[in-house]
C-alpha cells in the first residue's frame, strides 16, 4: 500500500503504537514499555482493529515478561505476575476475540517454556503472529477478490476502519477493496463516518485517499439512501467475534447495514480471520458487549454537542446475525451458508 501509516512496531524491546485517537489531525506515535500500558492504548482505541488489537496483546504480554524480569521474579512469584498482567490486558476490551485469543496463546506458550530461554521464544511468537497477520491479509484480499473476477465499476460500501491501521498488513475487508482497486475494478467506495468516533471518517477515509481510491463519505444515516440510489455492488464490513453459527460482532452500525442490504438485495460480507472465530459460543446472543464511556457520544475531542449531563447508551458493537450474511471471506477460502456446517468444517481444517 502506498501509505506510509502502520498501525505498529516492535522496536528496540518496545512496542511503538500509531495513536490513532489523533488522526487525520496528526501523526504521534505511542512508545509501550510495559503490558499495562499496553491494555491502557487498547482500551482509550489508540490501538484498534481486531487483529492489530491481538497482534498488540501479544507483544503487550512480551512486555509484561520483560518487567517481571527487570524485577528480579522467578519461578512461582514471575508466572503469578505474568498472568496477572495477561488478565488486565483481557479486560482492556472484552467484545473482540483477537485479543483474549493472543493472551492465552502467550499464556500457554509461557508456562510450556523454560524460565531461561521464555523471552526470546515468546518474542519470537509475537513477531510470528505480526507476520502471520499480514500474510493472513494478502490472502483475505485474493480470496474476496475473486468473488467479483471479470466484474467492472463496482461500487462498494464499507463501515468503520478495517486497514492497514487495523491490522499489521493490507487490511481485511479494506484488503478486498484494495486488490480490486489493483486491477482496476473499482468505480467508488463509499465510507461510512462510523458515528460516534468516526474511524470511517478520519481512518478509512485516510487510508482510502492515501491509496488513490475513489471513494465518497457518507454519514452513517445515508446508508440506506445509497444502498437505493447508488447501485451498491456489496457491502464489506470486518468482524471482532464471530460465533459458531456464523453471528458476526462489529463496530455498532454494523447490524442496520445488514438489514438494509438484505431489504435492498445487496451482498453482505464480513471479511475476517480465523484468530476472529469463537468455536466456544454457539450465537450472537453469548457475545459481550462492550459499553463505552457516553463522553464519546455527547462529545468529539472535547467540543460538545448534547447536553453535558444526557443520559448516554454507547454500544460499541452489535451482531449482524448469519441469515443476513452473504458469505465470510477468510484466508481459507468464503464460506457460505449454512453456517453452522461451513464453520465446522473450518473448525476441523485449523486443527489439523
Amino acid at each position: 500500500m502506498s501509505s506510509s501509516l502502520y498501525s505498529l512496531r516492535w522496536e528496540a524491546g518496545e512496542l511503538v503504537l500509531l495513536d490513532q485517537t489523533k488522526l487525520p489531525g496528526s501523526i504521534t506515535y505511542i512508545r509501550c514499555s510495559t503490558c499495562e500500558q499496553v491494555a491502557a492504548a487498547i482500551k482509550v482505541l489508540a490501538v484498534r482493529g481486531a487483529p492489530a488489537i491481538g497482534v498488540a496483546a501479544a507483544y503487550g504480554m512480551v512486555l509484561a515478561l520483560q518487567e517481571g524480569l527487570s524485577r528480579n521474579l522467578s519461578g512461582k512469584e514471575l508466572a503469578d505476575f505474568f498472568d496477572k498482567e495477561g488478565r488486565k490486558l483481557d479486560a482492556a476490551r472484552p467484545t473482540a476475540v483477537n485479543l483474549s485469543w493472543a493472551v492465552k496463546v502467550m499464556t500457554d506458550l509461557f508456562h510450556h517454556t523454560d524460565e531461561k530461554s521464555a523471552l526470546s521464544v515468546l518474542t519470537e511468537k509475537a513477531m510470528a503472529m505480526e507476520e502471520e497477520d499480514k500474510r493472513l491479509c494478502d490472502g483475505m484480499a485474493d480470496n474476496g477478490a475473486h468473488l467479483f473476477e471479470g466484474r467492472k465499476h463496482l461500487r462498494i460500501l464499507t463501515h468503520c476502519n478495517t486497514g492497514a491501521l487495523a491490522t499489521c498488513g493490507i487490511g481485511t475487508a479494506f484488503g478486498v477493496i484494495y486488490r480490486l482497486h489493483e486491477r482496476g475494478q473499482i468505480d467508488c467506495v463509499y465510507a461510512d463516518e462510523t458515528r460516534p468516533l468516526l474511524q470511517g471518517a478520519r481512518l478509512t477515509g485516510t487510508e482510502l485517499m492515501a491509496n488513490h481510491i475513489p471513494c465518497r463519505l457518507i454519514s452513517d444515516n445515508m446508508a440506506a439512501y445509497v444502498m437505493a440510489h447508488e447501485h451498491i455492488d456489496a457491502v464489506m464490513v470486518g468482524a471482532d467475534r464471530i460465533a459458531s453459527n456464523g453471528d458476526s460482532a462489529n463496530k455498532i452500525g454494523t447490524y442496520g447495514l445488514s438489514i438494509l442490504a438484505a431489504y435492498h438485495h445487496i451482498p453482505f460480507y464480513i471479511v475476517a480471520p480465523f484468530s476472529t472465530f469463537d468455536f466456544s459460543i454457539s450465537s450472537g446472543k453469548e457475545i459481550k458487549i462492550e459499553e463505552r464511556d457516553p463522553e464519546e457520544v455527547r462529545s468529539f475531542h472535547g467540543v460538545y454537542d448534547a447536553p453535558k449531563d444526557i443520559p448516554v447508551l454507547n454500544p460499541a458493537f452489535d451482531v449482524a446475525p448469519h441469515e443476513l450474511i452473504t458469505g465470510i471471506i477468510t484466508e481459507k477460502g468464503v464460506l457460505t451458508p449454512p453456517y453452522d456446517a461451513a464453520i465446522k468444517k473450518y473448525e476441523r481444517s485449523l486443527q489439523l
